[in-house]
């Protein structure tokens, strides 16, 4: 019995596609690519998402939790406050929902925490020393990234703990301490001196002391104010102190109604505060409607949630006692609010001003060549530097978003900008590979995976205490929320352009190692480009 012949594509015999060179025959050439996801291009702090989404997938959390450390040394804090714009623009997102990245990050934050993984020096000692200005978010990242460059570090904080606007800014129903201080400790373990209750108002005489460089990464701790007409100024604070007196267990006797005057995180912040610290109505009172708040959508959905009543479309023009005038207001063809004349009466005990924040950098004042524009943000280099040689700054300090997240990718970036100053180089950027979109993805191949719902706490829980209100995941949902990441733009070696090959050209080159075209034989079909399910595939002219 003759043995049946195999396909023509797969024998070495004379005639078949592995004996004839039949790579002449191509117009195209299919090209293995790494493309730019897109949840790393948009996370403020740099971090490789997809990397170490691909490591947790697997089970291998420590080695996810040092890849997340190489760009952010706080990732339990991160997986708790960032608002995750990785995730609006998760590919998956277009497929049934993107994934939980901030839950994924948190969960291995918290594991390292728990099992007390340290992170390793990427350099030797270099003699050099460092001050930074401000022991929150920016500083510490800064902090962080230097000492692991082999620099000597002293962090100067002006107040009694470190942290800074994530303490002082920062609820413990959204952020737990625990977590925040072991992040901190951890940072700190590395070697790097922390004075607290030591504010620096000489940046020269800093220098003097041997500093080789300094980073200032003072946050916005001053509340913006408002003219309004009151006869109770007692009755009047504003929702930065509130939550600093709340940290430092002196908060404030608010009463039974609370009205808070603002539309940004801190003012929904605040209501919230006020509800768990007893006020029986808690009100937000704010000049646009909810398309225009500066809040994220879901702080405002937990806010009335817990009780809070958010009135829209008002403004305050008057406080009397306890009688608070406010005015109706509508929106113009810009979106701009606009008086309408039409007055109403809120009773309120205590008035709560959520309007915005200010830093100080008064203390930059002399320091030559430092540019200050009129609300005190400074004026910086590509490099992060200020006009004085030496001196950088980030965080609230420098012109951009003001978020927890924002200020960890300054202090990563400025602190390799100082090491390349201190060692007479510069930092030079990579290029970036073009992002990988949605259009070019496989979405059939994958399957099925709806996002796993992260737990809260129930209702009457976060309305009597500070407790945690977002719960963690545990380790089986974790797994599954990272293994629903697409690996978008790069290879995860599925082996589908390794099956449908028609001319065996696409050689496996290993575990880890991906593939090969052997361009000998490859005719440039392309169905290797159109079945690759991530889009890591091209097809590009042949040249020559």
């Amino acid at each position: 019995m003759s043995e049946t012949p195999k396909p023509f594509a797969i024998t070495l015999d004379p005639g078949s596609s592995r004996h004839n060179h039949t790579g002449s025959w191509r117009s195209e050439r299919p090209v293995y690519l790494d493309r730019l996801p897109p949840c790393n291009a948009t996370c403020p702090a740099g971090e490789n998402i997809q990397d170490w989404l691909f490591h947790a997938e697997s089970g291998d959390y420590e080695t996810a939790w040092r890849a997340l450390m190489r760009d952010n040394p706080m990732p339990a804090v991160m997986g708790r406050v960032c608002y995750h714009a990785c995730e609006n623009a998760c590919n998956r997102g277009q497929l049934d929902e993107a994934v939980s990245i901030h839950s994924v990050e948190r969960f291995l934050g918290d594991h390292a925490i728990e099992k007390g993984w340290r992170p390793h020096p990427d350099a030797p000692p270099s003699g050099k020393r460092v001050l930074v200005v401000g022991a929150g978010p920016s500083g510490l990242s800064a902090a962080y990234h230097l000492a692991r460059l082999g620099h000597m570090v002293t962090i100067r904080e002006a107040g009694p703990m470190a942290g800074g606007m994530m303490r002082f800014g920062i609820p413990k129903y959204r952020l737990p301490r625990a977590v925040l201080e072991a992040e901190i400790a951890r940072i700190l373990d590395m070697g790097v001196t922390l004075d607290l209750n030591t504010k620096v108002e000489d940046i020269e005489a800093a220098f003097a002391e041997g500093f080789d460089a300094i980073f200032t990464a003072v946050g916005a701790h001053l509340a913006r104010r408002t003219d309004i007409p009151a006869h109770a100024a007692g009755r009047i604070l504003d929702a930065v102190s509130l939550l600093r007196q709340v940290e430092l267990g002196e908060a404030p006797r608010l009463g039974r109604r609370v009205i808070v005057y603002g539309g940004g995180n801190t003012a929904m912040d605040a209501a919230r505060t006020a509800k768990r610290l007893g006020a029986q109505e808690a009100m937000i009172v704010y000049r646009r409607s909810r398309a225009e708040m500066p809040a994220h959508d879901f702080e405002a959905t937990e806010a009335e949630a817990e009780g809070v009543l958010i009135h829209w479309l008002r403004t305050i023009r008057a406080v009397e006692g306890e009688s608070v005038t406010v005015e109706k207001m509508v929106l113009d063809a810009d979106h701009r609010p606009q008086p309408t004349g039409e007055f109403e009466t809120l009773e309120a005990d205590s008035l709560i001003l959520a309007l915005g924040q200010e830093v100080d950098t008064g203390f930059l004042a002399k320091v030559p060549g430092v540019i200050r524009a009129p609300d005190g943000v400074v004026e910086v280099d590509p490099r992060m530097m200020t006009g004085r040689p030496g001196l950088f700054a980030g965080g609230d300090m420098v012109p951009a978003e003001r978020s927890v997240t924002v200020a960890v990718g300054h202090g990563k970036k400025a602190a390799r900008n100082i090491d390349a100053w201190l060692r007479g180089g510069a930092c030079e950027a990579g290029p970036k590979h073009e992002e990988a979109r949605f259009e070019a993805l496989n979405t059939w191949y994958y399957d099925d995976a709806p996002r796993a719902v992260q737990p809260q706490l129930s209702l009457v829980r976060r309305q009597s205490g500070f407790d945690e209100v977002d719960l963690g995941l545990t380790e089986d949902i974790a797994l599954y929320e990272a293994r629903r990441c697409l690996s978008c733009g790069n290879c995860f070696e599925c082996d589908n352009c390794f099956g449908v090959c028609p001319d065996n050209a696409v050689i496996k080159l290993g575990p880890g190692k991906r593939f090969r075209i052997d361009y000998d034989f490859c005719k440039g079909c392309g169905l290797c480009a159109a079945e690759c399910p991530c889009g890591a595939i091209a097809m590009v002219p042949e040249v020559g």
